[in-house]
């Protein structure tokens, strides 16, 4: 398809603090970007991301950086009312029931509009509890919804909102990023777990992260990210606070097993893996996840990955884990995501999606402008 030019409405394209989304931007986007298409990413001054930036101005992308204030939220939305492609993400943080009215309301004719939802199942348990939701009346006047995950069960939820057309484009690796490198004594440990601390993920971290250490005392772990200060650990876990993205990797290749843990709402919806699963993969990781359905869909439970019920089987795992089959686990899981499951393969799968919705729109609009048929003139 021809170059579109795109504006993206999201919490940060240049800083993972508090912004777990940041590394599945980049990955889209700059996989979307080497396609030729043109990006302008929006993001609001705001929760002290521009203070802890870790990437400047990419080359493949535009940045946006708006006070928080409406006055400078309509300036960036007038900017791009003439994108093709029109997205607003869940989750900004700021203006969000205002942006997810006025972008669909105010594009142009020509404009695809797509709100992209990082956090389905979270989304999609609020609006359905709640019938009086401001979210519930916006989501048919969307072309499109794109999803950070969750399966059939996110898409069949959406589509009886009224939907008219949702597709979960899910995460993946971004081999440019992340990939093996040496490792480092500043992150040695049996086993890593890297993930803000949130109130849905909480408690799972107690039980497969903190529970497992527990059982384990002869063992080393890590934790990164923010948050957990002031929280009570067993002594064998070392906290070394938020971890900036450039240092993931040798986080990811300096444990002999990486865990990863899904917050409770993308647990229960399952095909919801996040940035973590490919990023370890990416780096040759061992990695060990908590156990959710659509896994095989990512990785190959036992020779891939190693899957857990609970903390007593992470504890198991990483006691009977030699380094031997913790760098096969690791070498087989990256072979596999290398060949299925990269960004550039993401990219292809969404060009394919705009391919059709443009095709549509082209048509309706053919039809919009096409004389209406005269009526037969009787000759009896």
């Amino acid at each position: 398809m021809s170059g579109l030019r795109i504006a993206f409405f999201g919490s940060s394209l240049v800083s993972a603090y508090w912004n777990g989304a940041a590394t599945y931007y980049r990955g889209i986007i700059r996989a979307f970007a080497e396609r030729g298409h043109q990006i302008t990413f929006y993001e609001p001054d705001a929760y002290e991301r521009q203070k802890h930036r870790d990437m400047d101005d990419p080359p493949w992308a535009k940045v946006v950086v708006y006070a928080p204030t409406e006055p400078d939220l309509w300036r960036a939305v007038e900017d791009a009312l003439d994108a093709d492609l029109l997205i607003k993400t869940s989750g900004i943080g700021v203006f969000d029931e205002l942006l997810e009215s006025a972008l669909p309301a105010t594009r142009s004719s020509h404009t695809i509009a797509a709100f992209w939802d990082v956090d389905a199942p979270a989304t999609l348990d609020r609006v359905t509890a709640n019938e009086n939701d401001p979210f519930r009346t916006q989501i048919p006047k969307y072309d499109l919804v794109l999803t950070y995950g969750g399966g059939d069960r996110v898409v069949n939820e959406y589509k009886q909102l009224g939907a008219r057309d949702c597709v979960p484009i899910y995460n993946a690796l971004d081999p440019d990023s992340h990939f093996p490198v040496a490792p480092e004594p500043r992150f040695a440990a049996d086993m890593g777990f890297l993930g803000n601390r949130l109130p849905d993920r909480e408690s799972r971290v107690e039980e497969f992260f903190l529970r497992a250490a527990e059982v384990a005392p002869d063992l080393s772990f890590l934790l990164g990210g923010n948050g957990w200060d002031g929280k009570k650990l067993p002594g064998n876990v070392r906290y070394i606070g938020h971890v900036f993205t450039r240092d993931h990797n040798a986080f990811n290749c300096s444990v002999r097993a990486v865990l990863n843990v899904n917050r409770a709402s993308m647990a229960s919806y399952g095909f919801s893996p996040p940035t973590r699963v490919f990023e370890a993969a990416g780096g040759g990781a061992c990695l060990i996840t908590d156990a959710w359905a659509g896994i095989g869909v990512f990785l190959e439970p036992g020779r891939e990955v190693l899957t857990a019920e609970n903390g007593a089987d992470v504890s198991a795992i990483i006691q009977e884990l030699t380094p031997h089959r913790a760098r096969a686990i690791g070498q087989a899981a990256y072979r596999r995501i290398l060949g299925e499951h990269t960004y550039r393969h993401r990219a292809d799968q969404l060009e394919r999606v705009l391919d059709a919705h443009q095709r549509t729109r082209r048509n309706g609009a053919r039809k919009m402008t096409s004389p209406e048929p005269k009526e037969s003139i009787s000759t009896r």
